[in-house]
């Protein structure tokens, strides 16, 4: 049964999760999971079914808002996240993109200095001006207590999809590029930081309470080249939100880096740190905790999986994090077989958890 969403009053209250973003402490931990507004409810599919597609759905402010609340209408989650994809940025730049089933996002690949010189970053936010009307529609909608996350992918993540023409598993054109000819490659990733930094302020503007920024392919890098493409781009993206709404708390999810963590913890300027499900908890909490925030890091097979192995898994994480400086998430996004009664069984698992700080 899913339950309707009250309406969102005036109110002056700040969500839980913006709180502990911000350092705080709430009184019980707050969770949302990344790609929660994915196919895994039947709500979600039957919209699917009858939407234009993929594009069509993260372009029509009706469509995108309404699966953006479908999650909080199920479950007691403390967020809603915007329905969107972070190839919205190659489009606002005139990059052809579409999705196919089965297959994924297809981009009309970008090989040349002067195919990037062809981008067009003029009238890029008119491009996406239905990414905000959708924000607007939510925030309208969306209960007091949850928040509402925006997000983009970081300029490599994002860059390495222009190149490829889609997804990867060894990411040689972009990587031969930027080792290669790191000079034009340069131009693309600055590309990149300019609108990603308007894209993500837009957000905020039409109402966002958070971004989170996505790198998801930062573990391809090779190390020695980690902070040039990686690092350095999402910092600046970040110092930009940073210098006209310092309130706003900033998530990046630098998937993949393993102990480059600690680099993006000192260095980065985020709020928080997205952790994926490979590292060590001990670790994670004496290293990056002290620095940041830390988000994550479920494995989202384990929430497939639910039972016992999810429990056991969930609260070693709770144990080791605590209430303080920790909001609950998944270490990926979550999965298209996942059971939403697992994501019921788990928020009542997070929410119920009364270990101590």
């Amino acid at each position: 049964m899913v339950a309707a969403l009250a309406p969102n009053p005036v109110t002056s209250a700040v969500p839980a999760l913006i709180d502990v973003l911000r350092g705080g402490t709430a009184q019980a931990t707050p969770l949302w999971l990344m790609r929660q507004a994915g196919r895994y409810p039947p709500e979600n599919r039957a919209i699917r079914e009858k939407s234009g597609g993929f594009m069509d759905m993260c372009l029509t402010p009706e469509l995108a808002a309404e699966i953006t609340l479908q999650p909080l209408r199920r479950f007691p989650l403390d967020a809603a996240i915007l329905f969107s994809d972070i190839l919205m940025v190659p489009h606002g730049l005139g990059q052809a993109v579409r999705f196919e089933d089965g297959h994924g996002p297809v981009l009309e690949a970008i090989e040349t200095a002067a195919e990037v010189a062809r981008l067009n970053s003029q009238g890029f936010l008119e491009r996406l001006a239905p990414v905000m009307g959708a924000i607007r529609q939510v925030r309208r909608k969306l209960p007091a207590q949850a928040a509402l996350l925006g997000f983009a992918g970081a300029p490599w993540t994002v860059a390495s999809y222009m190149v490829e023409g889609g997804t990867s598993r060894d990411f040689e054109k972009a990587k031969s590029w930027a080792y290669g000819n790191p000079v034009s490659f340069a131009q693309l990733i600055d590309i990149l930081v300019n609108v990603t930094s308007e894209y993500l302020l837009a957000q905020i503007d039409a109402g966002v309470d958070a971004v989170q920024i996505f790198d998801s392919w930062a573990g391809a890098l090779a190390a020695s080249q980690l902070t040039r493409w990686g690092l350095a781009p999402t910092t600046e993206i970040v110092r930009r939100i940073k210098e006209r709404h310092p309130q706003v708390p900033v998530i990046v999810f630098p998937r993949g880096v393993g102990v480059n963590y600690e680099t993006y913890a000192k260095d980065c300027g985020c709020d928080a740190l997205s952790l994926d499900q490979s590292l060590p908890l001990d670790w994670a909490a004496a290293t990056l905790q002290p620095r940041k925030v830390v988000q994550g890091n479920l494995d989202p097979l384990l929430l497939v999986q639910g039972g016992a192995a999810m429990r056991d898994e969930a609260e070693r994480i709770l144990t080791k994090f605590g209430k303080s400086r920790f909001v609950f998430n998944l270490g990926h996004g979550i999965l298209q077989t996942t059971p939403p009664e697992h994501v019921t069984e788990l928020c009542e698992i997070v929410h119920g958890w009364r270990g101590s700080s």
